[in-house]
């Protein structure tokens, strides 16, 4: 009867996440012009969004090494490749296998099992390296939208922005040592790692504009991206999805932008992360098949 229960549970949180993530992209279809929507898509320039899937990957490798970083401060030494592997088999998971282990969960189940550190010591890590990532998020994201149109229509935020902008990396330092002293140490060079994250990820949407042929407003397209993949932490759409369309639908539509622009830009952009995050499946075949356990990492 617990197992039923157990199992039940399980499959409650992923079919949650199908049905928001349904809900969520219907409403924002209803309120698009699903045939320019669609034009846009189809009428995408393929070497830009080439282009656009190089520079995702390159912020994911930069996100990789990060991580590493983490696990390297916590006695975990990992070879770069098996690192890069183990990875984006966790990207297959967060966005193919939602609401059970999840990617984050596997990457501290395997590293835990083979190192037989505490696996509260790995969950710090990988924790800390998501907590990076927003507080790179929140400096770009207010570094973009200074200049955009959102300061001219809501020109009464803009103290407020400079303040949040001025106060996120002494806020994440005062945290650092509070909560995360293993990881001082690595501070100032992750949080520029965190930086290339975000910046290559925005040459990335840069780049699927120019698929689009969209040359205006470009900055606060690239300012809402931002802001969407806030949004997109909280895991209650699948991959994100739903939950980047519907900011960009909302933002867009505040600042009287054509929305359709900014959803066909936030479907493209979840393909490539889709795509991107298949290499999960090539990853797994070889850990499991091909690459001897002594090659895939070394203790310290």
């Amino acid at each position: 009867m617990t197992n039923s229960k157990t199992g039940l549970k399980k499959l409650l949180k992923p079919l949650l996440q199908l049905l928001v993530t349904i809900l969520a992209l219907y409403l924002v279809l209803k309120k698009t012009d699903v045939a320019k929507l669609a034009g846009f898509i189809r009428g995408a320039n393929l070497w830009y969004l080439l282009l656009a899937l190089l520079f995702f990957n390159i912020s994911k490798i930069f996100n990789a090494i990060r991580l590493n970083r983490f696990f390297q401060a916590i006695g975990i030494e990992l070879s770069a490749m098996y690192n890069l592997k183990l990875y984006y088999l966790g990207m297959f998971y967060n966005l193919f296998l939602p609401g059970g282990i999840g990617g984050d969960g596997y990457k501290i189940f395997v590293l835990q099992k083979n190192h037989g550190l505490k696996m509260i010591n790995v969950f710090h890590a990988v924790l800390w390296d998501r907590i990076c990532g927003i507080f790179a998020l929140v400096v770009l994201s207010i570094t973009l939208l200074l200049p955009s149109s959102f300061a001219l229509k809501f020109p009464h935020l803009i103290p407020y922005a400079w303040v949040l902008f001025g106060a996120t990396y002494p806020f994440a330092l005062l945290v650092n040592k509070l909560f995360y002293k293993q990881f001082m140490g690595v501070f100032t060079l992750t949080a520029i790692e965190s930086m290339l994250v975000q910046i290559t990820q925005v040459i990335s949407v840069f780049f699927i504009l120019k698929a689009m042929s969209h040359n205006t407003n470009i900055i606060d397209y690239l300012a809402i991206f931002l802001i969407s993949t806030i949004a997109t932490i909280i895991p209650i759409t699948i991959g994100g999805a739903g939950a980047r369309e519907i900011t960009f639908l909302y933002l867009l539509g505040s600042i009287g932008l054509e929305t359709s622009v900014g959803v066909a830009l936030s479907l493209m952009f979840f393909a490539i992360s889709a795509v991107s995050s298949l290499a999960g499946i090539l990853t797994r075949i070889s850990h499991e098949k091909k690459v001897p356990e002594q090659e895939q990492y070394t203790t310290p």
